[in-house]
């Protein structure tokens, strides 16, 4: 499969729009789960400005494990009951936080990051893990950017079916 990915335009819910055309068009017929996650973290680092890490967090049914990403180095496990990452994957809520030093029990992997977005990642009922980015701009995601990201988790999640 040849998968060629073209500059964002417009508005920014537009580009969101084509951002999860793109990664329906990358995911699609691919069932495998760290294949999608790892192509779906490098469509969305490259195509969204400001992110110094994007990538996954997968279950492994006590805590979160270090998945496929773009970025520097990661935290390899994140207990469910520390930082962004955690308190998306218990409370099935996306996380959107403007300033991660200002957020009690947050899990410091790189320490340029100043902003995250974490969706929750889930099948049903079952925690399958959380898609993670950060930024070194304090502010970076706001309610658009929240909501392009959690179409775009939905891709990978409609790709595992």
């Amino acid at each position: 499969m040849s998968f060629v990915s073209s500059p964002l335009t417009g508005s920014k819910p537009e580009q969101y729009a084509q951002l999860a055309q793109q990664a329906r068009a990358l995911l699609h017929g691919e069932r495998d789960r760290i294949a999608n996650a790892a192509n779906l973290s490098a469509l969305v680092y490259h195509a969204l400005p400001d992110l110094n890490w994007a990538g996954f967090y997968f279950f492994d049914g006590t805590e979160l494990v270090v998945g496929p990403f773009q970025g520097l180095p990661a935290c390899v496990r994140i207990p469910l009951d520390k930082g962004v990452c955690g308190a998306a994957a218990r409370s099935r809520q996306t996380q959107r936080v403007e300033d991660v030093n200002a957020f009690h029990g947050h899990v410091a992997c790189d320490s340029a990051s100043r902003s995250e977005l974490v969706v929750p990642l889930y099948d049903g009922e079952a925690l399958i893990g959380v898609f993670d980015l950060d930024s070194p701009k304090l502010a970076r995601f706001d309610a658009d950017d929240q909501r392009g990201l959690e179409a775009v988790a939905a891709c990978f999640m409609e790709a595992l079916r």
